[in-house]
């Protein structure tokens, strides 16, 4: 008989998806050997034209610190910065790229994809990698032996 299907729905660049990652890896950790995981990256941010942070810095600069206050999480300085500093930073968020990886690593090592997403969330959020820029997935190689 097949495990029933726990679907997560969430996007890398979702503010209160990272404050639920701990909760979802908890989860994960504790069911995995008695329900399927499918991780479903929701495309939160897909635009044509890309879009500058500092269009939705205002907005997290205020929201983040619920998001802590209620999950527990931290948002590291680095994510911060480009929050706080919207006119020097050069980010243009993007869902697509991480969506990608997702869907990519899935293919690859797809019982691991709930840890994968959660890893792709704490880059962004609290090590403030670009996740529009490859080079922000190289961590990532040698921890999945990739």
């Amino acid at each position: 008989m097949d495990k029933p299907i726990l679907i997560y729905c969430y996007d890398s660049y979702c503010g209160w998806c990272y404050g639920f990652s701990p909760v979802i890896k908890r989860i994960w950790n504790e069911y995995k050997d008695r329900l399927a995981f499918d991780v479903l990256s929701g495309g939160m941010i897909i635009r044509e034209q890309p879009v500058h942070i500092s269009a939705t810095a205002g907005y997290i600069a205020s929201a983040y610190k619920r998001v802590e206050e209620l999950t527990g999480i931290e948002f590291g300085k680095d994510y911060l910065w480009h929050i706080f500093n919207p006119d020097e930073s050069d980010w243009y968020p993007s869902s697509e790229k991480p969506s990608i990886a997702l869907s990519v690593f899935k293919d690859y090592d797809e019982a691991n994809a709930v840890a994968f997403a959660a890893d792709l969330q704490y880059a962004l959020h609290y090590e403030g990698r670009d996740l529009t820029d490859d080079e922000a997935y190289r961590h990532l190689l040698e921890k999945y032996k990739i």
